[in-house]
């Protein structure tokens, strides 16, 4: 089951924690995710806080 981080949203396949920022806090409960191909030309990105490719949970339900 995939995981998302609480602190910077990333989804995450397998592990325990999260290879973006290092935190542990991981929840299951996420809902809707954006995946960033380019962060330097997207504007979602940029919107959202996101200053690195990957795919990104937009609600954590924690």
């Amino acid at each position: 089951m995939e995981k998302a981080c609480k602190n910077c949203r990333v989804i995450i396949a397998q592990g325990e924690v999260c290879p973006m920022c290092g935190s542990s806090e991981l929840t299951s409960k996420w809902s809707g995710y954006v995946v960033i191909l380019n962060v330097e030309k997207s504007e979602l990105a940029k919107k959202l806080g996101i200053n690195a490719n990957g795919t990104y949970a937009l609600n954590i339900n924690a």
